[in-house]
């Protein structure tokens, strides 16, 4: 299947209206928390007014964004990791209101694969000069439907395999805490590893697989760097979808670290995959997005064109 890269142009036209800005203190552990102030200032200095929302929950984030948005703010930026990026991306997706994502927390894949810099005065800096500039720059966006009909859009990659069951098993612990969750999450799962049957229909075209990873990515990265979908280009219009076959418990521990480089798609049991719109179904599969839990299986999945604008 042959890719076909769309031109990323820079408009200049940022909408009127106030910045407004989503910050979640906890990203990151905390380590980032004591750069707000300097961060606001500097965007301040784009010669807009900067109005940061106020949220207790993930919930209440993606509301207070919404709410925003709908409220006239010129642009949403938003300081911390996947997550709080994700929450922010649903209130901007698919309108003209540009986004600036800082990268704060331990998951920075769709800032760093969208071309912003690491470290998160250097993003702020890039954002607050498109500001200035009137500048931003069209990137594709995912959008998952589930059988509730509940449309929501990722940047990056959907997990729908063992990364997504250990994800799903960590949520229901309530010991240990911390990364050691996740850990034992891990072994709880190789235990029970086996390869589930899917339904991958592809652009129309249907197959069954039996596979132990399955990720659908926008962009190439997921997990703080793991490059699953190593060949993923957030602006061709197209969607990457990586599986890994029947992996017993010892070659998936062989292959899981490969996939930081992203050299485990030359594994024989790895196939890959290019398509625009992926139907993918599975028993008891909780799915997760840009790293947050989103739907259960079965869902559907579409690449859409330039739905996010970037200050870039």
């Amino acid at each position: 299947m042959c890719r076909t890269v769309l031109a990323v142009t820079a408009h200049d036209h940022v909408p009127p209206g106030p910045v407004a800005v989503l910050a979640n203190p906890t990203a990151g552990r905390g380590r980032h928390r004591g750069l707000l102030p300097e961060l606001l200032a500097r965007l301040g200095r784009a010669g807009r007014p900067v109005e940061l929302l106020r949220a207790r929950t993930p919930q209440e984030a993606e509301a207070a964004c919404h709410a925003a948005v709908a409220g006239g703010a010129g642009a949403l930026v938003a300081v911390g990791g996947d997550g709080t990026v994700h929450r922010a991306m649903q209130a901007v997706a698919g309108t003209a209101v540009p986004f600036g994502p800082v990268p704060a927390g331990t998951g920075n894949d769709f800032a760093v694969e969208t071309g912003f810099p690491a470290d998160p005065r250097a993003a702020v800096e890039v954002i607050a000069d498109a500001l200035a500039a009137g500048r931003s720059r069209p990137v594709d966006l995912a959008r998952l439907s589930g059988p509730d009909g509940v449309d929501r859009w990722y940047g990056a990659v959907l997990a729908a395999g063992f990364d997504a069951i250990v994800n799903e098993r960590a949520n229901r612990m309530r010991w240990p805490r911390g990364p050691r969750r996740y850990d034992l999450a891990i072994l709880v799962e190789l235990a029970r590893l086996r390869p589930r049957r899917y339904r991958l229909t592809l652009d129309g075209v249907p197959q069954e697989v039996d596979a132990v990873l399955v990720a659908v990515g926008n962009a190439a990265s997921y997990g703080g760097g793991m490059r699953i979908c190593p060949d993923a280009d957030p602006t061709d219009g197209l969607l990457d979808v990586v599986v890994g076959g029947r992996f017993d418990r010892r070659t998936l521990m062989r292959v899981k670290p490969r996939i930081y480089r992203g050299t485990h798609v030359t594994h024989p049991l790895v196939r890959a995959y290019r398509a625009r719109t992926v139907e993918l179904a599975a028993e008891g599969i909780t799915t997760y997005a840009d790293g947050e839990r989103a739907v259960d299986l079965p869902v559907t999945v579409t690449a859409v064109p330039a739905a996010l604008r970037l200050l870039r």
